[in-house]
């Protein structure tokens, strides 16, 4: 039994005893202070401090555990060491400091130091090399440098740095760095311009940075399909046809050729342009044949469609077409003439008026500046009409490239300046005012009427009440859109107004006894109401006006569509009552 208790007592002595070895009472733990940071073949110091401990103490700098560096005896009473170290490849590692002072010992924190090689030699590569391509390729570029370490990297585009924040005026470029990389997915023109980056090592007090030179990258567009055309000009007594090819778009350098009935006949490289020009024997009257146009360039061959090279001479009777413009108010603001000319592939126009020439732009400024030419001449315009603008106009036409070719000359045609009175909206807002004033007042004869009553029961009130809303409310609103559709409708033209003006008068006419009758018939009709006393002239009146409308809608049937016509709810109790059409409720 006594032996067992020896043997529990056993591991508490072995604990005991390492304490005393360790030292019973330790140092406090000692400050190790250097650089996390340090260029390849610098000098750097570290500083190991131990406040607190009594001197003789002795400073030691590990690195990595326990491989010694450095060692520093400290025999007065300053309480801290340095070491000064060349750094190397082999320098990089963790740093502490042990402290050792009458047979105590103490550790300190440890100190990463990292080895940094200077960057030198950036340069920018492209991938594909050289960096032209077409748009929709990919485009990648890398930031390389012949020696460094622990970079970070800065690229720039058209000498504005690239970042990855939204409001940055590139973003829309979709620029995105990654790292020493730079990676477009679908290039397109806008991304074409001079690209450069920094590479470089950040530190707190020596920060190095190495820039490389501008990579121009250069966006290609693909081509468009030619378009084909051509001009006749004379010289001497034969005639000459330049043919055009042309693209839209793509980039220079490009190859156009020429076929005439599929047999190549020219071919010209395009280096600045996107155009080129054939001479080709020319014979007016008579068909030269086909040509086509074909461009090619490292990429891409293209044709255009084909074209026929024949010029039909200026002949047949030209015809003047007159259009004219009317303004929102219904006011005349101009007029369009144009000629009609039934042969000519290139005719050359001229205009007169009342026999006098109305001059060319190219020929020379217009006598009339209310006067334009578009189209070639084809077109004149009359911009700024007045009475001297009002007369006789003719137009000729001849062959362009033929100054000595005969005229073909139009009829002459009247052109007028006429006026169209319109009612303004003012007067529109007046009339309706007044309308509505109307039925106020009929609406208040009612009320006044029923108030004034003698005799009668509720009832009778309110039909005689719901009476006078409904004639009034259908009198406004009839008055108010037959306003709109005769006051406010712009004639055509001067000759359709004074025709419509005559037939209207005719059937007014015609109509007056229709007007007085139907006056007799509602007026019967309204007196027949139970209860109504000395106010019957109100709607007699208010009767004989709704039913102006209705007969003056059968004056423009030609020009309006014929109402529906159904019997309001007055008319079904009594039947002497009128119709009226259902599109003016």
């Amino acid at each position: 039994m006594k032996k067992k208790r020896e043997l529990c007592l056993l591991p508490v002595l072995v604990v005991a005893c390492l304490v005393s070895i360790m030292g019973g009472s330790s140092l406090p733990s000692p400050i190790l202070i250097g650089p996390d940071k340090a260029y390849l073949n610098s000098k750097v110091v570290f500083q190991c401090r131990s406040p607190g401990s009594p001197p003789p103490n002795t400073y030691e700098l590990l690195k990595d555990g326990n491989h010694l560096v450095a060692t520093s005896n400290d025999l007065q009473d300053d309480q801290s060491a340095t070491f000064f170290l060349k750094i190397s490849v082999t320098s990089e590692g963790s740093y502490h400091c042990r402290v050792t002072a009458g047979g105590n010992m103490g550790l300190s924190g440890t100190v990463r130091l990292q080895v940094v090689i200077p960057v030198s030699g950036t340069m920018v590569t492209s991938d594909p090399d050289p960096p032209i391509l077409y748009e929709g390729l990919r485009l990648t570029l890398t930031c390389d440098v012949t020696k460094g370490s622990h970079l970070s990297y800065t690229w720039f585009y058209n000498r504005q740095e690239v970042t990855s924040s939204p409001t940055s005026p590139l973003t829309p470029l979709l620029l995105w760095p990654v790292g020493n990389t730079l990676v477009v997915e679908r290039v397109t023109a806008k991304h074409a311009g001079n690209y450069s980056c920094i590479a470089g090592t950040r530190m707190q007090t020596n920060s190095r940075f190495s820039s490389s030179r501008e990579v121009t990258v250069r966006v290609k567009a693909y081509l468009s399909v030619p378009q084909i055309s051509f001009t006749i000009s004379k010289e001497g007594s034969s005639y000459r046809s330049n043919v055009t090819c042309r693209s839209s778009r793509g980039t220079p350098p490009v190859t156009f050729y020429l076929f005439l009935d599929d047999k190549e006949v020219g071919s010209d490289v395009a280096t600045e342009s996107l155009v080129a020009w054939f001479p080709v024997a020319m014979v007016p009257g008579r068909d030269m044949g086909t040509v086509r146009c074909t461009v090619e360039s490292d990429a891409q061959r293209l044709t255009s469609r084909p074209l026929t090279l024949v010029v039909v001479p200026v002949g047949g009777s030209p015809k003047v077409d007159v259009e004219y413009l009317y303004r929102v108010d219904s006011k005349m603001a101009a007029a369009r003439l144009q000629c009609l000319l039934g042969l000519g592939t290139f005719p050359f126009f001229s205009w007169s008026l009342n026999g006098s020439l109305l001059l060319h732009p190219s020929e020379g400024d217009s006598s009339h500046p209310s006067h334009a030419l578009a189209d070639g001449g084809r077109t004149l315009f009359l911009t700024e009409i007045t009475l001297e603008d009002s007369g006789y106009y003719r137009c000729r036409a001849r062959d362009s490239y033929d100054v000595t070719s005969a005229w073909v000359e139009s009829q002459p045609v009247l052109v007028q300046v006429t006026e169209v009175a319109t009612t303004t909206i003012e007067v529109m807002a007046i009339v309706f005012c007044c309308f509505l004033m109307l039925t106020l007042a009929g609406g208040v004869a009612c009320v006044m009427r029923m108030l004034n009553r003698q005799r009668g029961g509720c009832v009778q009130n309110m039909v005689i009440v719901l009476k006078c809303i409904t004639l009034s409310l259908s009198l406004s609103l009839s008055l108010s859109l037959s306003l709109s559709l005769s006051l406010f409708l712009p004639p055509l033209s001067q000759t359709l107004l004074q025709a419509a003006s005559r037939e209207r008068e005719q059937q007014m006419k015609d109509d007056s006894a229709n007007i007085s009758a139907s006056f007799q018939i509602h007026f019967l009709c309204l007196t027949s109401l139970p209860g109504q006393g000395s106010s019957k002239w109100t709607l007699p009146v208010l009767t004989v006006m709704l039913r102006i409308r209705p007969l003056r809608s059968q004056y423009n049937r030609r020009d309006e569509i014929k109402p529906n016509l159904r019997p309001t709810s007055s008319s079904q109790n009594n039947p002497s009552m009128s119709f009226y059409p259902t599109n003016y409720l």
